[in-house]
């Protein structure tokens, strides 16, 4: 029997029917045996790690969904009232950090799960690793490392858990492979897109629009001024921006009942958590927002974030009433995307998802990829459920036909649910 296969055993006979008793300690520690040199500490506590990260995050391989700030925001308003662990593993090597996982621990009862942290409200989950991280660790020996670190999690009671669930994996990070891919990986259904921005606006624009397309783009425009002046605004004051984002949330949800799909923001926390994102001192270099005004309404709305050379395109909403006839939220878009050329960015990012706009614009595609594995008994039912899930929403979406009959169907149920018959 080797050693994977005692710890399950082991944290499958334990009775957690009730909390373990124990002393949390700030970290726990072990030395990889596979790996000579190499070190392993995994803590709970943001503060303890917040140091080390930033100090490695600036030159790191990582998205900007793996910054410090954004995932302690996700913990503050999200992730602890819900009762979230933290479990950052962060790996040495020669006195320096190698890689940063930040994953963490969710569920009560019986099943536990360990996730990244911010899973569910990031486009991309990734580690920050160095750009060396290949050299040092192959990829056969990261799948023993990973195993390591699983096995070291279920040593201490804050962090035990029966399945690991990890989603929305980029195939690539800025050029590196991701070690996670060495794992057994299997497809997201959904891909991300994006375009690499070159030249000026007007060159851009010219290469990626037909004449007829921005013929209509002009048309749209002119019809849009016919009820005001229309200008792009960036907010600078904290009110204003507060104010913008209010005006998504709003958009965005009556958009999403339109759909027939839940509304995110009345999650709790969620909507405090962007506006906090927005607003906060920390987060400014971070966070784009910007409207489209048309007169006196907000005819479109974003919320964007800036990392490195590279623009996230990550909500946006538009108002739904005469104006939207004329395509506010495209022309808002377009806008965004002038701005991002202007400013030195060198990709617009649209994120995941596979919408027809986004593959109109884009010239890369991003493949994004799940692990799910059990680590206890309890978790092999789970485990096996998520795959086939996940299998067969993929099917859905990539398959035009199904996926035009599911949204339709969708459509409708919404419909129903917000006009009940009497």
């Amino acid at each position: 029997m080797n050693q994977i296969q005692s710890a399950v055993i082991a944290a499958f006979r334990q009775d957690r029917s009730e909390p373990t008793q124990v002393v949390a300690r700030p970290t726990i520690e072990t030395t990889i045996r596979a790996v000579p040199g190499v070190q392993i500490s995994v803590s709970e506590n943001l503060d303890a790690v917040e140091a080390a990260w930033r100090r490695f995050e600036p030159d790191a391989v990582s998205t900007v969904f793996q910054n410090f700030d954004y995932l302690a925001l996700w913990q503050r308003h999200i992730g602890a009232p819900q009762s979230v662990t933290p479990a950052i593993a962060i790996v040495r090597y020669g006195g320096g950090i190698l890689m940063i996982l930040p994953l963490a621990i969710s569920g009560r009862g019986l099943l536990r799960r360990l996730t990244w942290l911010g899973q569910e409200h990031c486009d991309y989950l990734a580690p920050l690793f160095e750009k060396d991280f290949s050299k040092i660790v192959s990829g056969e020996k990261f799948a023993t490392l990973w195993h390591e670190i699983i096995q070291l999690l279920q040593t201490d009671a804050r962090f035990r858990h029966d399945l690991v669930e990890l989603r929305k994996m980029p195939e690539t990070l800025s050029g590196h492979s991701n070690p996670f891919m060495m794992l057994g990986v299997t497809a997201n259904p959904s891909s991300a897109h994006l375009t690499t921005l070159t030249g000026d606006w007007a060159s851009f624009y010219d290469q990626k629009r037909s004449s007829a397309t921005r013929r209509r783009d002009r048309t749209k425009r002119k019809r849009l001024g016919e009820s005001g002046e229309v200008r792009m605004v960036t907010p600078r004051d904290e009110a204003e921006v507060r104010q913008s984002i209010e005006t998504l949330i709003r958009q965005k949800s009556a958009a999403l009942k339109r759909m027939g799909v839940g509304d995110m923001f009345t999650e709790p926390g969620v909507r405090d958590f962007y506006l906090d994102l927005a607003t906060n001192p920390r987060t400014q270099g971070l966070v784009h927002v910007s409207r489209l005004d048309v007169g006196t309404v907000a005819a479109s709305v974003n919320l964007g974030l800036r990392f490195r050379d590279r623009y996230h395109y990550i909500f946006a909403s538009y108002d739904d009433g005469d104006l939207s006839r004329f395509g506010p939220g495209a022309a808002h878009l377009r806008d965004i995307m002038a701005r991002a050329i202007a400013e030195g960015c060198h990709e617009f990012d649209f994120t995941i998802g596979d919408e027809r706009y986004k593959l109109e614009w884009s010239d890369t595609e991003t493949r994004l990829f799940d692990y799910c594995s059990a680590t206890t008994v309890r978790g092999l039912p789970e485990a096996q459920l998520l795959r086939w899930l996940t299998a067969a929403k993929r099917t859905i979406k990539q398959t035009p036909a199904l996926w035009s009959a599911f949204q339709k169907v969708r459509t409708a149920a919404g419909s129903l649910r917000r006009f009940p018959k009497s």
